[in-house]
């Protein structure tokens, strides 16, 4: 079984419908609300142990009743808590959440006590780390926490996902040690300068990650699927599937877990995208984040059909 590490964030989903985002100083009555368990860590963990990995998570989230949940979601869905540590102090992470009509998305993350997982929290789990297969981290926590990951599989030469979520700016020394990054058009456009708007554009872009050190850059580009570059050719689109779509909130984290999961299986890059792909798709057909995430059995039912 694919042995996966990640380091990442916990918070609470709170989401409604709305017909429309709200502009500013506008008040819109939406619904239904619901909430559940979601950040992106947590997400990416959930997509992988649905596909298969056996999972540690390395988080951090309040001692109250949303921490509660959280201790009980990670057993339900068969992820290790070894790691999953109890602030005292901070509140359990919240994301407050508005889908519109068309199934996109506006968040506003609080971080709370995920986000102040500490490098001596993720050194607590070095074990793990010398032991996983691949290791997966996002930027929805504090920088040493990412850094200390880093620092770890570097250590024990495993290989590292990136998944430069949200937005954080990057040390080129710490980019030098990715293994494979995946932004979206907007971060790739963050992270190098350069608007990703097309095939060509994203070269150039990928072009820019690769000079840093990166090995592999993985743009995802939603229902298009996703550019893929290693710097030895011209790269290619791995292309999306056509889904009827009901919440796209989540799909980059159903992607990245299963793409973490399908590397450490020993799946070479060209299906494990194909395959990361189906997943963020699978998981736009319904509302919610982690509870949208597909089973192992649905994507190969899916993929097959």
């Amino acid at each position: 079984m694919a042995k996966v590490v990640i380091v990442g964030s916990y918070v609470v989903d709170l989401m409604s419908r709305t017909p429309h985002m709200p502009k500013a100083g506008e008040t819109v009555l939406g619904g239904p609300f619901s909430m559940g368990p979601g950040g992106k860590g947590s997400n990416q963990a959930v997509s992988a142990a649905r596909q298969g990995a056996d999972v540690t998570m390395v988080t951090k989230v309040g001692n109250d009743s949303f921490g509660d949940d959280a201790m009980a979601n990670f057993k339900k869905e068969g992820i290790d808590k070894t790691h999953v540590t109890r602030h005292t102090n901070a509140a359990t992470g919240t994301a407050l959440i508005a889908v519109d009509d068309r199934g996109e998305n506006m968040i506003i993350v609080s971080p709370g006590a995920c986000g102040q997982i500490t490098k001596e929290d993720v050194l607590a789990a070095e074990q793990a780390f010398q032991e996983a297969d691949i290791v997966l981290v996002q930027l929805e926590t504090a920088m040493e926490a990412v850094e200390q990951a880093i620092t770890l599989a570097k250590k024990y030469a495993k290989p590292i996902v990136l998944n430069p979520a949200p937005f954080q700016e990057t040390s080129d020394r710490l980019l030098a040690d990715i293994t494979y990054v995946t932004p979206n058009e907007t971060e790739a456009s963050l992270m190098t300068g350069i608007e990703v708007t097309d095939q060509q554009t994203a070269q150039a872009a990928a072009q820019k990650l690769i000079e840093k050190g990166i090995d592999t850059v993985i743009i995802t580009l939603g229902k298009q699927g996703c550019f893929v570059y290693d710097g030895t050719d011209e790269g290619w689109i791995a292309s999306g599937f056509d889904v009827d779509v009901a919440d796209t909130t989540g799909a980059g984290d159903a992607f990245n877990g299963a793409f973490a999961t399908f590397l450490a299986s020993g799946i070479k890059l060209e299906e494990a995208v194909v395959r990361a792909n189906a997943v963020a798709a699978l998981s736009v057909t319904k509302a919610g984040t982690a509870k949208s995430m597909p089973y192992k059995h649905e994507v190969d039912t899916f993929i097959s059909g």
